[in-house]
């Protein structure tokens, strides 16, 4: 029972350790060089093994070290991965939004037949939702489907605005109201507040812009030129832009969407 209780605190030290030396390196998440370390009995001597290795390393030497390492910090540390994941994730879609502002996109949000799942409109029109799905599908996430599904599951949840007695597939996902519901009961629904940094890369945002038209844009790790917040990738008629946007309008909405 001592043996045993000692190499858990082993494990424990070690991934303390571990996430000590990430902390020093950064944000940027890049694992160091010896993960890649191919760790075998005709590699390393168990007996002459680092102090810092974990006892079931220096006695499984067959195992690549990476792997060992994530299946403990899984068990001692669970949310470590979690986070990387999500870090990883939301940051994905910053790449792909400011990717999207790049594009020549006429403002044109007709109704459209689009194939399902995974259906778009020609890649050269779209409004601000198109943008906003454009970019999730960039990082796998496709929005047309996970919209249809809830709102076949829960169509008294969503507006009534368009006179509809069943959801429709080509356009429910390319509303705004639609995706606020949506993000809201399957997303985190943020505080809407008058702080800029309470809006992170990644997060959605909604107006409402003249005319009563909704809007929405997402938000990106590129700050404004008084450095004092972040900017918005959105499309409001001409075209995808990175402007500084975040509180010309009024703020109807504030999402994080996956729910990690």
């Amino acid at each position: 029972m001592w043996r045993k209780a000692q190499n858990i605190i082993a494990v424990q030290n070690t991934a303390t350790n571990f996430f000590e030396t990430l902390a020093a390196v950064g944000r940027d998440k890049q694992f160091p060089s010896f993960f890649s370390i191919e760790c075998s009995s005709s590699h390393i001597n168990p007996r002459s093994a680092p102090p810092l290795m974990p006892y079931v390393i220096r006695h499984k030497m067959k195992n690549n070290i990476a792997i060992i390492l994530v299946g403990i910090f899984s068990i001692v540390y669970p949310a470590f991965a979690q986070n990387i994941y999500e870090d990883n994730l939301f940051s994905k879609l910053v790449e792909a939004a400011i990717m999207r502002a790049g594009h020549s996109v006429t403002y044109d949000g007709s109704y459209r037949v689009i194939k399902y799942p995974g259906g778009d409109v020609p890649d050269d029109i779209g409004v601000c939702t198109d943008l906003i799905i454009r970019v999730y599908r960039e990082v796998g996430i496709d929005l047309q489907r996970k919209v249809h599904e809830d709102m076949k599951s829960s169509f008294s949840a969503y507006p009534n605005n368009w006179g509809l007695t069943k959801p429709d597939k080509n356009i429910d996902h390319r509303r705004v109201p639609n995706l606020q519901i949506f993000f809201k009961r399957n997303g985190t629904e943020m505080p809407i507040t008058s702080n800029a940094r309470d809006y992170k890369p990644g997060d959605l945002v909604t107006w409402i812009i003249p005319g009563n038209l909704p809007h929405i844009g997402i938000v990106i790790n590129r700050r404004s030129s008084d450095g004092r917040r972040y900017m918005i990738v959105h499309n409001i008629g001409r075209g995808p832009k990175i402007e500084d946007i975040l509180f010309q309008y009024p703020i109807t909405g504030h999402y994080r969407y996956p729910k990690i």
